[in-house]
Order: C-alpha cells, then sequence, then structure tokens
C-alpha cells in the first residue's frame, strides 16, 4: 500500500505527506490523465461502484464493471452525435446509473459535464445554460418542455430507457485527455453581489482533491461509504463521487426530495461505516427521531443506536424499527458547507455515538483546513474548524496582509505561490493551530449547506409586476442555519402576497432557492452612495 494511504495516525498523516506523492495513486501523469479512467476503468471489476437510494425508495448497486461498460457506450454515443472535445453536456440528472454512466461517458469523451440541479427553474437554469452554451443538455424528466424553453439546444431524455437503447453501442472506450483539459464547469450559486459562476476545474484536479477525500472524510479501503448530497453541487460531486471513486471505494448517494426514514434505512441497509453530509441532514434526522441510543457512555462498551418509529407509526413497510442486531455501524462521520449548531453536535456524538468532523476551504482552493476523521492521535475540538491540512499552510492575517498573533481575529487565509489568498472568512487560530471561524467577510448566504446568490433572488423579485424595490440577506434560522430574507418595496401587503412571491421565485428560479421570509417595508435603507445598505437591513430583522 502506498505510504499516504497506511498512514492513519495523525503524526504520521503529516510527516508522510507529499504533493509529488499523490500522483502515485494515478496512472495518468501531469501530461496525460482521464478522470473516468481514474475513477471508473481501471478498477474495473465485479467489486460495487454505485449505492444509490432511488427516489421512489427502492436501493441500487452497480458494479465497476457496469459503470465502465455504460459509460463507454455514452462516450461512444456522444462521439457519433457530434460532441467533441472541449463540448458542453448539461447533466440535469438524479443520482442513478444514467447520470453516472452519462457523467463519466461525457469525461471519457473528453468533453466538459455541467452538472445542474433537477429542482432549477426556467431562469435558474438559463442563466446556467446561457453562460456555458451546452452542445447537449441530459435530463431525467419533462425533455419536452425544456426543449420548448430552449430551442437551440438539444435536450435528451436520458433515463433507464434510454440507456437500453444505447445497449448496441460497444462497451470499450479508450479516453486520451490532457491532464489540464477541463472536465467539469461545476457552479457556484454566486455570492451576495455576484451571479452563479462557473468553476473550471481540469482533470487533474483529482490530485488535489485526495486531500480532503484523505483528510476530510477520512476515507479509507473498506469503508462503506455515503454522501446524500446532489452530484449537481460540489460536495456531492467531488467528495461525495469522484474522491472515494478514484480510491475504488463505492459511491453511495441519494435521490429526490429528502426524508430522514429513507435515509436512515439506506445507511443500515448499505451498512454506512462512514458519512459525509451538510449539517442540516443531521439536524433533520436528529428532530426526525427516528435514532435512540439507549444509554452506555461514548466509548464504552458496544451499545449501538436503534431506528425508533416516529411518533405513531408501526413501521409497516419499512425496515426501520424492526432490523435484527446493531442497525447503524457509523464509524466516521464530516460534515462540510456551514458551522454545525451544539445541539446536533450533542445528537450525533450521544444518539450516532460517532464524533463529528468537519472540513473547511473554498472552491478555487479545496480543502485546507481538517478533522482527520478516523486518524489516531487526533483530538476532534468542539467548535474548532480543526487544523491545517497536509500540504497547506494556513493563517489568519490583518487588513494588510500580514499574520496575527493566535486568539486575534482577522482573515482565514491560505499560502499560494508565496502571498496569502483569502479565502472570505474570518475567524482566528488558538495556540494550538485550530482554527475557529468568525463569520462571512463577502455576507453569501449559506442555507441547508447550499450557497445561494442574493442578486439571483433579488432579480426574480424584482420581475413581479408588483415589487419595486427588492433586498436580500441571510438571516439566522434554528434548522438551516441561515436562510434568505427578503424586504420587499411593494404595493401590496400581507400574508397571500407574501406567499405569492416566494411561489414566484421558487417556480423561476430553483424550489431551494427563495426567500423563505419576506417582510414588506415602505422603503430601503440606503449608503450615501445610494447603494442599499444590507448591514442595516440585518440590524433591522
Amino acid at each position: 500500500m502506498h505510504a499516504i494511504l497506511a498512514a492513519r495516525r495523525y503524526p504520521d498523516a503529516r510527516e508522510r505527506f507529499r504533493w509529488d506523492a499523490l500522483w502515485d495513486l494515478f496512472d495518468g501523469d501531469r501530461e496525460r490523465l482521464n478522470l473516468a479512467h481514474e475513477c471508473v476503468d481501471r478498477h474495473a471489476g465485479d467489486a460495487t461502484a454505485l449505492r444509490i437510494a432511488l427516489a421512489d425508495g427502492r436501493r441500487a448497486e452497480h458494479t465497476f464493471r457496469e459503470l465502465t461498460e455504460w459509460s463507454s457506450r455514452v462516450a461512444r454515443f456522444l462521439e457519433r452525435h457530434g460532441i467533441g472535445r472541449g463540448d458542453r453536456v448539461g447533466l440535469m440528472l438524479e443520482p442513478s446509473l444514467p447520470l453516472y454512466a452519462a457523467l463519466f461517458g461525457t469525461l471519457k469523451r473528453g468533453a466538459v459535464a455541467v452538472p445542474l440541479f433537477t429542482l432549477f427553474g426556467p431562469e435558474g437554469l438559463a442563466l446556467r445554460v446561457n453562460d456555458c452554451r451546452p452542445r447537449l443538455l441530459l435530463v431525467d424528466r419533462d425533455a419536452e418542455r425544456w426543449q420548448r424553453e430552449f430551442p437551440a439546444l438539444r435536450v435528451l431524455a436520458f433515463d433507464e430507457a434510454a440507456l437500453a437503447t444505447l445497449s448496441t453501442e460497444r462497451s470499450d472506450y479508450a479516453p486520451s485527455t490532457a491532464a489540464d483539459d477541463v472536465a467539469v464547469l461545476q457552479y457556484t450559486s454566486g455570492t451576495t453581489r455576484g451571479l452563479p459562476a462557473a468553476i473550471r476545474h481540469t482533470h487533474r484536479s483529482v490530485v488535489t482533491l485526495m486531500v480532503a477525500a484523505l483528510y476530510g472524510v477520512g476515507l479509507e479501503r473498506g469503508d462503506r461509504y455515503f454522501c446524500p448530497s446532489s452530484p449537481a453541487w460540489g460536495h456531492g460531486l467531488w467528495h461525495g463521487t469522484i474522491a472515494p471513486l478514484a480510491l475504488g471505494i463505492a459511491a453511495g448517494s441519494y435521490a429526490g426530495r429528502f426524508d430522514a426514514r429513507r435515509l436512515l434505512e439506506a445507511l443500515h441497509a448499505f451498512e454506512v461505516t462512514n458519512v459525509a453530509a451538510a449539517p442540516t441532514v443531521f439536524r433533520l434526522v436528529r428532530r426526525s427521531g427516528l435514532v435512540r441510543n439507549h444509554g452506555g457512555p461514548r466509548n464504552g462498551p458496544p451499545n449501538p443506536p436503534t431506528l425508533a418509529h416516529a411518533p405513531g407509526d408501526p413501521g409497516r413497510g419499512s425496515t426501520i424499527g424492526r432490523v435484527h442486531g446493531p442497525p447503524l455501524r457509523l464509524r466516521k462521520l464530516s460534515f462540510t458547507g456551514e458551522p454545525m449548531d451544539s445541539g446536533t453536535w450533542d445528537f450525533i456524538e450521544h444518539d450516532l455515538r460517532v464524533t463529528p468532523c468537519g472540513m473547511y476551504g473554498s472552491t478555487e482552493v479545496g480543502v485546507i483546513i481538517a478533522n482527520y476523521p478516523g486518524f489516531e492521535g487526533y483530538e476532534v475540538r468542539r467548535g474548532a474548524l480543526g487544523t491545517a491540512a497536509p500540504g497547506w499552510e494556513v493563517g489568519v492575517v490583518d487588513e494588510r496582509g500580514q499574520p496575527v498573533p493566535p486568539r486575534v481575529m482577522g482573515e482565514i487565509a491560505v499560502r499560494r505561490k508565496g502571498a496569502w489568498f483569502l479565502v472570505k472568512d474570518r475567524g482566528f487560530v488558538d495556540e494550538d493551530g485550530y482554527f475557529h471561524h468568525g463569520g462571512r467577510s463577502d455576507d453569501v448566504i449559506i442555507s441547508a449547506g447550499w450557497t445561494m446568490s442574493a442578486v439571483e433572488i433579488e432579480d426574480v423579485l424584482m420581475a413581479h409586476p408588483d415589487v419595486r424595490e427588492a433586498a436580500v440577506v441571510g438571516v439566522a434560522d434554528a434548522l438551516r442555519g441561515q436562510v434568505a430574507k427578503a424586504f420587499v418595496v411593494a404595493g401590496r401587503r400581507g400574508d397571500a402576497f407574501e406567499h405569492e412571491l416566494q411561489d414566484w421565485v421558487r417556480m423561476r428560479l430553483s424550489l431551494h432557492e427563495y426567500p423563505r421570509r419576506i417582510e414588506v417595508v415602505d422603503g430601503l435603507p440606503k449608503t450615501p452612495a445610494g447603494k442599499i445598505d444590507r448591514k442595516a437591513l440585518r440590524e433591522l430583522d
């Protein structure tokens, strides 16, 4: 086993880490490398590659051999239909064999995969489509509707039936891409003052990703891993899908609307030992009341959590409440995207009997602070982001870019090319090298792990005929961490109007990206320069 993979003690992990050594984990090199080959083809065999909790309640498993063959058929299909190297292919698909076949088939072909959230409305999708100009959009439903919305774009329904039509395609394909070729356009949701941005990920991005995989998620051979985050977003795609597959570990995913019972049933059925999710997922599991720990200290004799019935639920048709033996086998649990509240932390430690491990970074640089899940000799400190990940020099700097002493608040930054790169969060570092979060620097709205753009929401609100002005800020919420709140200047008021505005945004932008709170006001506070004073709005809230 490679020395980096064998190091499972915290001191050894830091001592043995070398950036150059990460390349030894892959078949490719700095000149030629293909993500699909590294994640799929080189592991081809009967080992499980995918464990999926499907939207209809069923569960499915697929081998590396299946994924290799179906992704090769997709690559040949794309080639036959004129999709060339560098062409964009939009993937608006729920986790399923068709999604992963399309994703890795696109990468094999040398085209660029553009993951898109299945809950986008026409305006939310149009922002991305008009920016990246894909040659093809694959959807799992409503193909005719989307074709009408985008007549210049070729839209194809891509589901199990579509895969069946590809069965005549050859099941082998030899990918050939440069390591620096663009592989994925990953859209962020923008900041409060910016529209969604497409981050360009090359095939070699998988090398840097190993820092997050090994030290943020704690992936190792033998893990039964699950990540319910949507592959349309960074966490679900990179940490949830590409990271485990690149290491030959099966990826576990969740399709459809979130339901705590269905997630817990999947964790039990798939015998999951390592789970990664946004804190909101664990909050919702906590509130479901479905998990019980019947006593015993955190590090005492085995007394695993059991899965209880919801109030009034006899458990018919469910594995929960009538399983035999330990139903949950979690050994590692990681989260990212937002801080974790103390109540959920207590629930995870007491009821799930595992220590939550956060990780921290940015889309541009990846994970730079980690809590080393599963590593011996590392102390996870409650409330801290963690310590610097191997290979990174992380610090806290002042407004002049100079490092500040321990316990002094400043901007969290990482050293890149001889200079400090700000990651747009405030915080401090303690005497032992643990970093602590102090709030966002750019007022981005992070709700339930989703990063949302106030500009997008404001633009759609302003399109409503009764809205004269609108401003959106993030406000605290006990369940989601933050939610978007809209202050609206309009000639109408009342609950019915506020619900109308929420539906207006939800149907045009996305089912998750809308103002959960709305306040109709007479006017918006302005700065001397005439800009909306968002600080004043947050204080007003």
